[in-house]
């Protein structure tokens, strides 16, 4: 850590003079530790170091640990937080006061920080960035609120589900379950990764909610990280039933700015002991943390989005190291991340036993076994096929049947009718697409309409469908069912959950909602035209959004059916199974061979040719880091790809953050770098 006056950028200096003494301008320092140690909050990369500032004797009181402050540096006021108080700093630095404390409130412990560092180091990326993350905006006005008054203030709790106002013994049903549950309540803290029984009672949040009750048991805290606003509602829900409300503080951006100062200034003040939230909810500042808990570490939603672009599953992993707390990662399906955790021994897992699963799960049937072949001679060219069609026909008679399908809207994609070649606007070249039966063709990406659209491959004008989307599906289902309901299911129009009366429920993936008792049968549409992407992850995504999906269907002993409309393929083998470990070991035995992620690590280096060039020619690496590049996209954007193994991590990493400073200090181009992004291959 250099705080060297030499430096470009440091704070306006003060001569050495005396501290224990008046300063110039009337200043008088701190009688005790008048050296504030200060993280200010700066996006440029060779700023991201810690300086010291005088403390004066009128911020000497308010001037502690975790703070926000101002100061000066270079010409301009910047926020930041107080980090430590000192004696005195290194020999020879002169100091600037301290501009003000902002508030009283400790927003940034120790722990915290320690974590935001090392996330930081882990990603390649800066400290400030990963604290952005970390610590909400402040609301002035809900640091004057009283306790009881922010309480009853914050956000409203969904009903929990049904059953869950009493939660069910869920984890024992796991080998190795209750032996974790018990070493939770006795204070201990064991790792475990498992996947989801499908039917047990309360479904996954009432699991979540026994691991945390048995960490507070122990007089321990607790926080949960889910995805997504649907899957929050449930976990807020069932723990609040469980636990109170008032010792669970719910962490959530969509909630707005807000609510969420408001639950993190009760996690940060020790008044809510559990805390469940989205992805920013991983640094929740929890009193004595005992437990870490991960829903579905496979959902994108995890990724960050912004610099340094981590995820909340490494930020989990690396504060249960630090810590040395408790760890669980659950999920319906099976990441191969979480596998390579279980293979390593880091975190063993939990599991169901054959029987359980094959007593509680659906029956599943795919369309492309050989029996069902045989009877259906048109179906490589149906949708829904025949078997499709004759279950929901007879799941309808006694229960509601969920339809899952590859894409939102009507026609989503069409092309010529005659020559089949895309239809796309000619304005921008985006897709074409159709939002109802009798609508006007219009762009997906401008929104300019095309009347009288003429393909310009063969000057046709009649337009056929290349996708088909919720919309068309759930307009087909109800001319096919005229007497049955149909919901509409999607991002844009959430439902969260239907009765268990007979109706026709078409959703896209991550957006099925929960019905009362569980489905009659889960229809897997679109199955071919989601396993024809072409990317690293598709099989196990695939795979992951199926099985959330048939977890939503009834047992076999109660009639629950899944079936898939896909060809054979590994994820439909293991989908029939219900085998989601199986896949995801052989999924990274298959990386391990070809050297793809996870079994190594990535990061990706993007920018200007010359400058992305030059970034990447004066990376220092050790022999087993592999370099290749650059490949030319968009705009002569270059980009490099490196590959290195795990216990090269540390070193490529703080490599990357050497040559990204010292690009910034020389005022280079911007070259981003993302290390371990998802989507990347």
């Amino acid at each position: 850590m250099d705080r060297s006056a030499d430096e470009p950028g440091q704070p306006t200096l003060l001569q050495g003079f005396d501290l224990r003494g008046p300063l110039p301008g009337g200043i008088t320092a701190a009688a005790t530790l008048p050296v504030a140690r200060v993280l200010l909050e700066t996006q440029v990369p060779h700023l991201d170091r810690l300086y010291d500032y005088l403390v004066p004797a009128e911020l000497d009181a308010t001037a502690v640990p975790g703070v926000r402050i101002r100061a000066r540096f270079g010409g301009q006021e910047l926020s930041g937080y107080l980090l430590e108080r000192l004696a005195e700093t290194d020999p020879g630095v002169k100091l600037q006061p301290l501009g003000k404390v902002v508030s009283t409130e400790i927003v940034l412990r120790e722990d915290v920080l320690a974590l935001c560092q090392a996330v930081a180091a882990r990603y390649a990326g800066t400290v400030p960035d990963v604290i952005r993350s970390a610590i909400p905006p402040r609301m002035a006005r809900v640091e004057t609120e009283k306790t009881q008054d922010a309480v009853s203030a914050g956000t409203s709790v969904p009903d929990a589900d049904p059953g869950t106002r009493e939660p069910p013994s869920c984890l024992p049903a796991y080998d190795g379950g209750a032996s974790y549950l018990q070493q939770l309540a006795t204070g201990g803290s064991p790792r475990a990764v498992l996947t989801v029984i499908p039917n047990q009672p309360g479904g996954w949040p009432a699991l979540i909610t026994e691991a945390v009750r048995a960490c507070r048991d122990s007089g321990r805290g607790a926080l949960v990280v889910v995805p997504d606003a649907r899957d929050l509602d449930r976990a807020a829900a069932s723990l609040s039933a469980a636990l109170g409300e008032a010792d669970v503080a719910r962490l959530s951006a969509e909630d707005g700015a807000t609510s969420r100062y408001r639950a993190f200034l009760r996690i940060a003040r020790g008044h809510a002991p559990v805390a469940v939230g989205t992805r920013s909810a991983a640094y929740a500042p929890v009193h004595d943390l005992g437990l870490v808990v991960l829903w579905e570490d496979q959902d994108s939603s995890h990724a960050e989005a912004r610099a340094p672009y981590q995820h909340a599953r490494e930020v989990l992993l690396l504060r249960a190291a630090q810590v040395g707390c408790a760890l669980l990662v659950a999920s319906s399906s099976r990441s191969a991340e979480a596998q390579r955790l279980v293979l390593t021994g880091w975190a063993p897992e939990l599991m169901a036993p054959r029987a359980v699963l094959r007593a509680q799960a659906p029956r599943v049937t795919a369309s492309s076994d050989s029996f069902e072949q045989e009877r259906d001679p048109v179906l490589h060219a149906a949708r829904l096929p025949r078997i499709a069609w004759s279950t929901a026909a007879r799941a309808l008679e006694h229960g509601p049947v969920l339809v899952q399908v590859a894409r939102t809207g009507f026609l989503p994609a069409v092309r010529c009718e005659r020559c089949r070649e895309p239809a796309r606007c000619t304005e921008c070249a985006g897709p074409l697409a159709l939002e109802h039966t009798h609508a006007v063709p219009g762009c997906r990406w401008c929104g300019r309409q095309a009347p009288g659209w003429t393909c310009q491959t063969c000057g046709g004008h009649q337009l056929r469908a290349a996708a088909i989307g919720a919309d068309r599906t759930a307009e087909e289902l109800g001319r096919a069912f005229p007497k049955v309901p149909v919901i509409s299911a999607t991002g844009e129009h959430p439902r969260l959950s239907v009765p268990s009366s007979p109706s026709l429920v078409v959703a896209t993936p991550g957006a099925e909602p929960v019905a009362v008792g569980g489905y009659a049968a889960v229809l897997l549409l679109d199955g071919d035209r989601m396993l024809a992407r072409d990317e690293l992850r598709t099989g196990e995504e695939v795979l992951h959004r199926w099985l959330a999906a048939a977890s939503l269907a009834k047992p076999s002993r109660e009639g629950g059916v899944v079936v898939v409309a896909a060809a054979d393929s590994d994820p439909v083998k293991a989908l029939v199974r219900w085998d989601a470990a199986g896949f995801a070991e052989r999924e990274l035995g298959l990386r391990r061979d070809l050297g793809l992620p996870p079994a190594v690590r990535t990061a990706a280096l993007s920018g200007p040719a010359t400058a992305a060039d030059a970034f990447a020619g004066a990376l220092e690496l050790h022999e087993t880091v592999r370099l290749t590049g650059p490949v030319i996209e968009e705009d002569g954007v270059h980009r490099w790809l490196l590959f290195f193994p795990y216990g090269q991590g540390a070193q490529v990493t703080a490599e990357l953050r050497r040559v990204k400073a010292r690009a910034s200090a020389n005022r280079d181009p911007v070259v981003n770098v993302r290390v371990d992004a998802q989507g990347l291959l």
